[in-house]
């Protein structure tokens, strides 16, 4: 063995060394079992007491001469999102991938096609912790729609795209990136398709990809420094566990609130909202942890059969994806169109309401804030 090898073995091993002695290590290690445990328990207790989990089937949407039915998914360069492709193509979708790599986007492009030659796939490159990169996207998203012909709408909106960062980071807009990504850039990309997805002559969905992680947030204070993950950056140790719960919970009181909203007007405009949690599934959001400690869980999580692929988490999201048009404010878990109950705190309607003006004002501040810039670089280069 060279000596540069040896360097880099000691180098991962003090790193995960180092990671293994923090609190969010063991915080991962027990609270995020425990908390994949509840809903499998919830599942096996209505079998056990000869009570039906309440499940929906798939339905797949009217495809025609005249509407090609459209869905976005962001984060679909791997993992779920890719499997997410995949599936979707196949039922007929035309299917827009969003990501932050265009060779992996391509990569992936060609093998769905590989698969399947009469897929119909666009890919987009997009960074999700950037408003500027969503605002083009939706610009972008609009001007091919009409080169194409195509009706300008949107069918279906896939919120699958997520990190989990061990180091913090900021992104353009001063927001913790882990947060940026996970909630953040999933409620403006959807503000900006909404539109888009109400325009829809048949109806249309947003699924939002949360985790039973959330479990583990047991209190929650809900204002600017929270949303925008900035209170955690004072921490002198960077609790990426904690961020990655705080951003998932957020994404079901989300997805709660804008079903209360979308449902309470005199006309419905027929776009329903479910939030999806996939389980345990080895993909790669844990490539920023020592690898030695990754590999680690995933072998303890297969021995218990908590484990799974990508190809076989993927069912809660196309099952919260395709379930009937009727069906919203649902949390699918454990495939076969089965629900389960989210924790408490996510059903709690004021927290909801709080988290929903509070994005909507970061949205409008970042909004401003890109618009004065555009101006400002468009008045110093005329």
């Amino acid at each position: 063995m060279n000596s540069s090898k040896l360097q880099n073995m000691i180098k991962e091993l003090k790193e995960a060394l180092r990671f293994a002695a923090s609190f969010s290590f063991w915080r991962m290690a027990v609270f995020w079992t425990i908390s994949l445990l509840i809903p499998y328990f919830q599942l096996l207790s209505k079998r056990i007491f000869s009570r039906q989990a309440q499940s929906y089937p798939r339905c797949l949407p009217p495809i025609s001469e005249t509407l090609t039915p459209v869905c976005v998914i962001t984060g679909a360069t791997s993992g779920l999102g890719a499997a997410a492709a995949y599936a979707l193509s196949r039922e007929g979708f035309y299917v827009v991938l969003v990501g932050r790599s265009s060779h992996l986007l391509s990569k992936i492009v060609t093998e769905i096609k590989a698969q399947n030659e009469d897929a119909l796939v666009k890919a987009f490159v997009v960074d999700l912790s950037s408003f500027r990169s969503i605002s083009e996207f939706k610009s972008s998203l609009q001007q091919w729609l009409s080169e194409c012909n195509m009706h300008s709408s949107v069918q279906l909106l896939i919120n699958n795209a997520g990190i989990l960062a061990t180091s913090s980071r900021i992104t353009p807009e001063g927001y913790d990136q882990m947060m940026g990504t996970n909630y953040i850039g999933a409620f403006c990309l959807t503000k900006f398709l909404l539109p888009l997805l109400k325009r829809s002559p048949i109806p249309s969905r947003i699924v939002n990809v949360t985790s039973f992680t959330h479990r583990c947030v047991f209190d929650l204070k809900v204002d600017k420094e929270a949303v925008s993950g900035t209170r955690f950056l004072r921490s002198e140790q960077y609790p990426c566990a904690l961020i990655y719960e705080y951003s998932k919970l957020f994404l079901i009181l989300f997805s709660h609130e804008l079903h209360q909203q979308l449902g309470s007007t005199d006309q419905p405009c027929h776009v329903s909202v479910n939030a999806a949690d996939p389980g345990c599934v080895k993909t790669n959001i844990m490539r920023e942890v020592p690898s030695c400690l990754s590999n680690l869980s995933f072998r303890v999580l297969g021995l218990f059969g908590l484990l799974q692929s990508p190809e076989k988490g993927v069912s809660s999201i196309l099952d919260a994806a395709l379930a009937p048009p009727e069906v919203s404010g649902v949390y699918f878990f454990g495939g076969e169109g089965r629900c389960v109950d989210p924790s408490r705190l996510s059903h709690n309607a004021k927290l909801a309401k709080t988290l929903w003006d509070i994005s909507d004002n970061l949205f409008m501040e970042v909004s401003l804030a890109s618009k004065e810039t555009s101006s400002s670089w468009s008045d110093n280069t005329s």
